[in-house]
Order: C-alpha cells, then structure tokens, then sequence
C-alpha cells in the first residue's frame, strides 16, 4: 500500500500535524468517532474534552489570541455543531483564526433528515470566513490545507470544514500541505506606495493628529506592534486604543490616551472628535467607537490601513484607503517618513497636547474607595498592581466587569488580553482562560468575570480540573446582571426587569463540588491578601469578590451619541450629556 493511502480520519490528524497543531479542544459523537479513534493511537496531537462545544470554540479562541495560532475545534454533527455557532460567530466578528472540523451523517443521508444531521454549512455560511463540505476523501487533505491557509491570511477568521462520517472511514490518496496553494485566496500583504505617500502628507501636516489602533495590529504580529510603538513615538502623536487592540502600545506610555469609545477616557474620545488627521491602524469604526455616524469626527481627514478591503469605507468614508497587512504597511510608512526627514508641526503639536492634557486633568477614571465595601474599579486595580511583574494573561467574560478591566488593568504587550469585542458573548471568558492556560501552562491566566457571564459556562470547571489548568475565575459579584442593570438605570427609568439574579450559587462550595477552591472576598482591607492567596494556590481557583451592587461604568457615551456627549456620572444638571432632544438611539 502506497505510504500516502490511508482513510480520512487519519488524513484529518496527518493534515493537523503538518500545520503544527498542537492541541485540539472538542467533545465526540457519533458522525466522528473515526477521527477519535485515529486520536487514540497517536500521541502528537493532544485532545482537550471540553464540557461544551461553545466552549470548544471559545477555548480554542483563547489559545490563539494569545498565541497567534490558528486554533482548532472537533465537534460532531447536527447538535454538536449548532452549539458550535455562537463560538465561531464570536471568532468572525474579533477576526480569530479557527479551524472547526464538524461531523456530518455519510454522504448518501444528506438532505434525508438523518439522526444528528443539519445543514453545516449552510448554518455556517453567514458567522465563518469559509466552509467546506467534503465529500470525497481524496479532497480531504487539499481541503485541510486551504482551510488553515484562509484562517490564517488576510484578515483571520473561523473556517468550518463539514465531514460526513463514510468519507472519514474511506481510503484515499492523503495531498501534502507541499502541493497544495489555494488559487483565488491570496489578499494583498504590501501596501500601495503612492497611497502610503498621501497618507504619509497628511500626517505631516496635520496640526491635530491621533492615532486610532485596534485588533488588526495585534493580528499582524509582534513586529506590527514594535513597528506602531515605533512610529507613535518617532511623530510624537497621541495614540488610542480599541477595546480589541488594548496591548498592541505600552498602555503606560504618555502618549497613550487610552481605550476610545462607549467607556472610553473623556480624553481618548474628546481627542477623537476634535482632531484634524486620524491615522486608523487595523480598526474598522464599529458603532460602539463612533457613536453617532453624522457627528463622529467632523473636522478630520482620515487615513485607514487595513488589510481586509471590505472593512475600507464600510461604515466611514475615508480621504486615504490603504490596503495591506498593518506590519508591511507600517514598515514602508516609517521608511518614508525617516527618507522624507518629516518634522511635525511643533508648535501646533504643542498646542494640540496641552488641550490633550486638560482633558486627561478631568481624571475621568477616578472613583472613591472608603469603607468595608469593595468598588469594582478598585478590584480591579490592586489585581493589576499585584499581578503585573508575573507572565499574565487576561481573559473576560462580558459586562460591566469587561469595561472596567479595560480601562483599569493596564496592557504593555499584545496577546495578554482576550475579550469578546464584537459579539459581546456572555460566557467567553471561562473557556478561552483555559485554551490560554493549555498554550501558557506555567503562566497565570486569570478570567475576570460577571456571576451571571460565568454562570454560562461553569461546567467548563470539569475541564480545568480533568486537564490540571490552575485558571483563575475572579467574579466581581453585584448580583446582577450588571451592564444591563446600568441602562435600565440611566434609560429606562429604574425599571430593573429581570435584571437580578435572585439563586446565585455559593460559588465557595460550587469550586469545591467539582474539585477548585473557593475564596470569598468581602473587605476591601483584606482584599490585596485574598488576591494573593488566589495567585498561589496551583489549583482552578473561583474568588467570589462582593463588589458594591449600585455601581456604575462611567465614563459612557450613550448609544447614539457623539463623542462630545459622554458622560461622566449619572445624567444630572452639570453631567447631562445625552444629547439635545434628550433622548438615546439604544
């Protein structure tokens, strides 16, 4: 028998093995139970059993934002992979490279309504970068191939590749990566020279500048990172960040302003509305960055370099489209800009940072922590302070305690902070801590959460403790479901429908049920030692931190409004920002 015959599902772990897959997080079934079994007798590729398929895809998500790996995700048919949606549908919107091998019943039960059968590609076709049905085991290993190579290249995202279960059990001829290049798929890497020109002229010129980053420069790598950190300071221009590109600059430097948008700082989103030149690096103006499109930004001209065309003009015209992977771009940008000797605007630049600086003397993040009562913001901070000299990575689940983690854990390098951006997916954090913690192992991953988001995927806890991942779930408890609390607060008159969580579990005895320990933590005095105590104990660990329920997210820029009407406080006679007929677009 020729050495490259063998059956499909052995096909599935050769092609995994030669695009360096390491680990792989699924739950079987029966549609594959073959490439199960081809798990068992090897020993390169190692299998994570989650307790949900969501929660496959949310780890696998995990490990390759902190990775830079394509993640990978086994589920099987019908069940298995509609569970699988909400994951990939995350991975699409954050641009997280995923591969997800979904079951399917054998080729001549399609369309039959066969016992766990749906329509996977179908279902799939609107939340994947791609999918494939194969159904032929001689296309299994080119179909592999091209699936890693779309994940990865251009702008990333999930792939689905659908199995029906005989093409599994079939022989065939196995098509090495070698010979395999995809014919259509190949997005442009090096930016165009003369729109990087009229880019690099505006910037010159401008007396107002801002850059405005997001997730697509830590996509391109560390080098897209040190490249922007580069140019940042080489023009002396202030920078912000989105919720998805926090790490990508030093968030202590002074020429960070910060995370922009709906909780943004008052000086990041002031700046973003007043600025003559916006320099937009790998960020695609989503709505809960600009508020309202017709006042976003008014007076500026506006340069965007992506690499996914299709983001380019989608919701805001710019004056220069670059297109091109954001570590090219920017290195042919410093290259110009060091050949053309450019020297900003000094005194205008001057001018510019000293009405930077008075917004950032508003301290929009202040808040007062007296008394027994643990504020949020202050959990928040003595987390940072007590965990920032270790290898740390942070993951959140959705909410308040996400907001309040962004603008208060302060990032020095991407790939350390893994949220659900665009989706806003409850029940994210848990299982991505845990695909991080399967790519990190002797780091600390802690997944800062909501009681109610991690209520979504607690079963995941058998997974950390059957696979000894010592993840940290640090919930700060307000017993609410609390973003949502927040609106009914300050929009919808205090009426707080459904809003509370009235049976939470004793999240103590939760943790030791399955094998964890628990910590409860009550007092702000004692706060730092529990924290402590929760960093070196190398088991899964839940902190159940009881933070002030009334607490609020500020600053917020209400949905619908422009950046000049953020709010700092509740709505009131000197803080009511919500706009002229005093009424929100929610």
């Amino acid at each position: 028998m020729s050495m490259d015959r063998m059956n499909g599902a052995q096909m599935v772990l050769k092609a995994l093995a030669e695009q360096g897959v390491e680990v792989i997080f699924g739950y079987p079934g029966g549609a594959v139970l073959p490439i199960y079994d081809a798990i068992f007798q090897q020993n390169q590729i190692k299998h994570v059993l989650v307790r949900h398929e969501q929660a496959a895809v949310h780890a696998a998500e995990g490990y390759a934002r902190s990775t830079g790996k394509v993640g990978c995700v086994l589920v099987t048919s019908g069940p298995g992979a509609t569970n699988a949606v909400t994951g990939l549908l995350d991975a699409m919107m954050d641009s997280i490279p995923i591969v997800c091998l979904t079951g399917q019943v054998p080729t001549h039960l399609i369309g039959n309504d066969a016992f766990q059968e749906a329509d996977t590609t179908g279902i799939t076709r609107p939340c994947t970068k791609h999918n494939y049905l194969v159904k032929k085991t001689d296309d299994l290993g080119r179909v592999m191939h091209e699936a890693f190579h779309v994940a990865r290249s251009g702008r990333p995202g999930p792939v689905v590749v659908d199995l029906p279960k005989d093409v599994l059990m079939k022989e065939g001829e196995y098509t090495p990566a070698a010979r395999v290049k995809h014919k259509t798929y190949k997005p442009q890497v090096k930016a165009d020279r003369a729109a990087l020109e009229e880019a690099l002229d505006l910037i010159a010129n401008a007396k107002k500048p801002i850059f405005y980053t997001g997730g697509g420069v830590v996509n391109s790598g560390p080098a897209a990172c040190q490249l922007l950190t580069q140019l940042v300071r080489m023009t002396g221009y202030p920078i912000t960040q989105t919720l998805m590109g926090l790490g990508a600059y030093p968030a202590s430097d002074p020429q960070h302003l910060g995370m922009l948008g709906m909780h943004g700082t008052y000086e990041a989103n002031w700046a973003m509305h007043d600025c003559d030149v916006m320099i937009c690096i790998g960020a695609r103006f989503d709505d809960r960055v600009t508020g309202r499109l017709d006042a976003f930004s008014p007076g500026s001209k506006k340069i965007q370099i992506d690499i996914d065309p299709s983001s380019i003009n989608k919701n805001v015209r710019v004056d220069v489209p670059v297109v091109g992977d954001v570590a090219h771009a920017l290195e042919d940008l410093i290259k110009l800009y060091k050949a053309r000797q450019i020297r900003p605007d000094a005194s205008a630049l001057k001018d510019w940072w000293t009405q930077i600086e008075e917004w950032r003397a508003v301290d929009c993040l202040k808040f007062n922590q007296d008394g027994k009562i643990i504020k949020p913001q202050y959990a928040i901070q003595r987390l940072y302070e007590l965990t920032k000299g270790r290898e740390t990575y942070i993951t959140t689940e959705v909410g308040q305690h996400q907001m309040w983690a962004a603008q208060h854990y302060k990032f020095e390098r991407p790939n350390q902070w893994m949220t659900s951006g665009g989706l806003g997916t409850m029940g994210y954090g848990f299982p991505a801590a845990i695909g991080v913690q399967m790519a990190h192992p002797d780091a600390l991953v802690v997944d800062v959460s909501g009681e109610a988001s991690f209520m979504m995927n607690m079963q995941e806890l058998g997974t950390a403790i059957q696979y000894r991942l010592p993840v940290k779930v640090f919930i700060l408890n307000n017993q609410y479901m609390g973003m949502v609390r927040q609106w009914q607060e300050l929009l919808h008159g205090g009426r707080y429908s459904e809003s509370y969580s009235e049976a939470l579990p004793d999240f103590v005895k939760l943790a030791e049920a399955f094998g964890a320990h628990g910590i409860v933590a009550d007092d702000a005095a004692t706060l730092d030692e529990q924290i402590k105590e929760m960093i070196e104990i190398d088991k899964p660990v839940i902190f159940d931190c009881r933070v002030d329920a009334s607490e609020n997210c500020f600053p917020m820029i209400p949905s619908g409004a422009p950046h000049n009407q953020i709010l700092l406080g509740p709505p009131g006679e000197d803080n009511d920002a919500i706009g002229d007929e005093g009424k929100v677009l929610v």
